[in-house]
């Protein structure tokens, strides 16, 4: 399903419904299409300043918002390419520290369709190699590039030297693009997830990696093995120590001073900080300081991940003093680290969820279970979504997240309210409350 991008903007919206006319218009995979059209435009994905390449099924963002916190607290300028945006296609390209401008997005975007006129290319192949033409031509330090859809055939595993990659948490997501048969793959799902990662890993780059489950772990090492390349994975060469709100970082060279306290909620945060760090303890050429770690932990924000919403038209719909939560969970993996960050939570949760009709339900509610006060179902704006019978007899239906709220009953001193279920739901809320991305 192809990402919906509307721009105030007329030069800018012009060029995203050339983007969103493309044929064929959807998640496509294969590096023929990237490749020509990287051709036409000069290459520019070799002209990069030095490069970290993250995939994962959860995480990945995340750990890109570190390493960019870190990079940018050090001193140094940074490009960074993520998806999805969440409500302006801007926060997809991150030009040495600021979101790309209006005007030079819809310069770059026509440039790179007008070249991909004949092509076929898909949204995210042109607005990926958009991004590597707007990085060559803006001087930086680094560039962060955050893989969009899997690994191995990737729009942006056309880059051919990146000094890091990383794989962060994996679990089940995308089957029907990552579990189609192929005769040289694996069979067994979470091992064909962590093969089809681990494509990034190339000759010459460092590899730096979480800890897995002794299968997915084999397969990773072998795929690193085949491109000469040793993982410097959690738990062997680097680890974490939680100790409260904050974690110490080690690895087998090398011990940082003090506590990092990462300023994102949840535990999961704590690994996914560690992860960057690990990257950059790998990268070539200085390493940050201990200072500029911490100050990058700390600082770094990835919004619609256990983002706690502030003052604004959504919030008000609900009783002084409550909590409302967003988060864009949306599959079995990002379920489990919620109820983990909420299992300790003495209030009941008022669930706001929305889904698209490709995921499954089961995924955020099984784990949330235990700590539900009420299940309500709204609409994905624009997307293909499930109706309320996909979550229960007992959830309810409302039109829209402002009515949702409105219709609940929360005690603040028992109850919190959590909005979860797709990313594309979360870049909604952003907007209906204020809260843009930036």
């Amino acid at each position: 399903m192809p990402d919906h991008a509307q721009s105030s903007d007329p030069a800018v919206q012009t060029q995203l419904d050339r983007l969103a006319a493309l044929s064929p218009g959807r998640d496509i995979l294969g590096l023929e299409r990237i490749a020509e059209l990287c051709e036409r435009l000069g290459n520019p994905q070799e002209r990069l300043p030095r490069t970290f390449h993250v995939a994962g099924t959860n995480g990945k963002g995340s750990t890109c918002a570190y390493l960019r916190a870190i990079l940018e607290a050090q001193g140094r300028r940074v490009h960074s390419y993520t998806s999805p945006h969440l409500v302006r296609f801007n926060e997809r390209i991150r030009l040495a520290g600021s979101l790309i401008d209006d005007a030079l997005l819809a310069m770059i975007l026509a440039e790179v369709l007008d070249k991909a006129e004949d092509l076929q290319a898909s949204f995210f192949e042109v607005t990926t190699a958009a991004a590597f033409l707007a990085f060559a031509r803006t001087p930086a330090d680094d560039c962060i590039i955050e893989v969009g859809l899997g690994g191995r055939l990737d729009a942006t595993n056309i880059i051919p030297a990146p000094a890091v990659c990383a794989i962060a948490s994996l679990g089940i997501d995308h089957e029907a693009f990552l579990l189609a048969p192929e005769e040289e793959a694996p069979s067994e799902p979470a091992t064909r997830i962590a093969w089809e990662k681990a494509g990034i890993v190339k000759p010459g780059a460092a590899l730096a990696t979480l800890a897995y489950p002794r299968p997915l772990a084999r397969i990773i090492a072998a795929r690193a093995k085949a491109a000469g390349v040793t993982p410097f994975v959690e738990n062997d060469a680097w680890s974490i120590e939680a100790v409260g709100d904050g974690f110490r970082w080690k690895s087998i060279d090398h011990i940082l001073p003090g506590l990092l306290r990462p300023g994102m909620a949840g535990a999961h945060q704590m690994r996914n900080a560690g992860l960057a760090i690990a990257m950059l303890h790998l990268a070539p050429g200085d390493r940050p300081d201990a200072e500029a770690i911490a100050r990058g932990v700390a600082n770094a924000f990835w919004p619609a991940r256990l983002q706690r919403l502030g003052t604004g038209p959504l919030t008000a719909q609900l009783p002084s003093a409550t909590e409302l939560w967003l988060d864009g969970a949306h599959n079995a993996d990002a379920g489990i680290q919620l109820a983990r960050h909420f299992e300790t939570e003495p209030r009941r949760i008022h669930l706001v969820t929305g889904m698209l009709a490709n995921k499954h339900p089961e995924a955020i509610l099984a784990p949330l279970t235990p700590s539900l006060a009420s299940v309500t179902v709204v609409p994905v704006p624009g997307h293909d979504h499930h109706d309320r019978a996909a979550f229960g007899p007992g959830a309810r239906q409302a039109p829209n997240v402002a009515a949702a709220l409105a219709s609940l009953t929360v005690d603040p001193a028992r109850e919190i309210v959590l909005i979860a279920g797709s990313l594309y739901l979360a870049g909604a809320v952003l907007e209906l409350n204020g809260e843009f991305p930036e």
